[in-house]
């Protein structure tokens, strides 16, 4: 088993307290056709594209990192298209070594150790483009937005389509008034599709000789290896991942929250089935309620996961009504609904084609003037931003609040029961218990 030399009393004394920011202050005169030299934290899985993305984009990938060998073996493409790429283990060592050549990085890790890798980049002065969800808990999603803006660093959050044309037209049309007042949207994904609802931790295996589990584990609690977390099981584990809802959650409920400029929930509360302490439910509903605002009436916000193609756990088919299918055929074609004052828009991020009820809302309003701007895709956004364009619209200032509204979902899972939530204290005001989920503990040494 591998191990790593990096000493946790050394992480603390470089990423606590801002103290390289003063050192490490990011370039701000940018031409078109200088350099961004990039360090990718993460390379297997999403890492992968999320590697070739940024290199497609312009970035130079001066640095390779990774805690697994073998994934690195696997992604022989990634070693081999950029050979010059210094490979490291340990981010903080990759971080702390590269210091002087590397301007941003990407993390594109498993959810718990997003924070750690981002915020150690910021404070050294680095631009930052991480995978969704922004963070593992609400607490450090407002920790990382506060630390962009503090740094000036431009950022960006993986939920590509946010960058894309579905999307981004959704949006104008929404603000447009298409709908009138929005009055409720319903969202849902056939996720999860790893195992959930697990009520006891799996037995100890041995650690491959290829991982250095410690560095796995980052600021998870100690516990023992096991091939049921890694590569691709993490996720279904609250130590780890944040379930179906933080794997799609920044990705299907990102268009209504963008158009109808959401930010806190009044409350949440939800369903759920086989939610254990240790491992997340088979299937949940998740309601949010947020209060009036310039393009929605008071707002019934649902989320519905582990959805079947028979019809089974899904949105009520009154929902689905008007969108020209059977309920069950309709749940595969759309990931939501919004129903406004007008009629309903049924919406998939890939596809650009709009369908409503009634039907002539489309043409209705198909001269709205464009009034975001379109983009080749996240990637060419964020370079663009790093150079000193504008500044990327999934960056921390707007995908933080995102993420602390999509893991809200979790928090009401957790504690069984409807929460009352003030967004600006981040607490949940007739549960105190929601404390610990809000901000977890960490692993001595791994500390924001």
């Amino acid at each position: 088993m591998m191990r790593s030399r990096y000493s946790r009393r050394r992480f603390l004394k470089t990423t606590s307290g801002g103290l390289l920011l003063a050192t490490f202050v990011p370039r701000t005169a940018w031409g078109a056709n200088d350099q961004v030299n990039v360090g990718c934290i993460g390379i297997g899985g999403k890492g992968s594209s999320d590697v070739t993305g940024v290199a497609g984009a312009g970035g130079t990938i001066l640095a390779l990192c990774d805690v697994d060998e073998k994934r690195r073996q696997r992604k022989v493409k990634i070693t081999e298209k950029f050979p010059d790429a210094t490979f490291y283990h340990d981010f903080r060592v990759m971080l702390e070594k590269e210091a002087k050549r590397i301007d941003a990085v990407t993390v594109s890790t498993p959810d718990h150790t997003h924070a750690p890798a981002a915020m150690m980049a910021m404070r050294m002065g680095k631009h930052v483009y991480c995978q969704k969800p922004l963070t593992h808990t609400i607490w450090e999603a407002r920790q990382l937005a506060d630390a962009a803006r503090e740094a000036g660093v431009a950022t960006q959050m993986g939920n590509q389509a946010h960058a894309g044309e579905p999307i981004r037209r959704a949006v104008e049309l929404i603000r447009a008034g298409m709908l009138g007042k929005v009055t409720e949207v319903h969202a849902w994904t056939n996720r999860p599709i790893w195992p959930q609802g697990m009520k006891v931790k799996p037995a100890a295996e041995p650690v491959p000789d290829t991982l250095d589990w410690d560095l796995w584990l980052g600021p998870a609690p100690e516990q023992s290896y096991s091939s049921e977390y890694v590569p691709f099981k993490w996720r279904g584990w609250w130590d780890f991942g944040t379930g179906a809802l933080g794997d799609m959650g920044c990705h299907i409920l990102d268009m209504p929250f963008w158009a109808l400029d959401l930010k806190h929930a009044l409350t949440v509360e939800a369903e759920q089935d086989s939610n254990t302490a240790v491992s997340g439910p088979t299937w949940s509903t998740i309601t949010y309620t947020f209060a009036p605002g310039k393009h929605h009436k008071s707002l019934k916000y649902m989320w519905y996961d582990g959805v079947s193609k028979d019809g089974g756990h899904a949105p009520p088919d009154e929902v689905l009504d008007g969108c020209g299918m059977e309920p069950a055929v309709a749940t595969s074609k759309f990931d939501l609904v919004m129903i406004g004052e007008k009629g309903k828009l049924f919406f998939k991020r890939s596809n650009p084609k709009m369908v409503t009820s009634p039907a002539s809302l489309v043409e209705e309003y198909a001269e709205t003037p464009q009034s975001l701007p379109r983009v080749k895709d996240e990637d060419a956004e964020w370079i663009n931003a790093i150079k000193g364009g504008s500044a990327a619209l999934s960056n921390f200032d707007y995908s933080g609040p995102l993420t602390e509204f999509v893991l809200l979902g979790n928090l009401a899972i957790r504690v069984g029961q409807k929460i009352e939530w003030d967004g600006e204290k981040m607490k949940a005001t007739n549960c105190p218990a929601a404390d610990e989920f809000v901000r977890r503990e960490y692993r001595k040494g791994w500390e924001l």
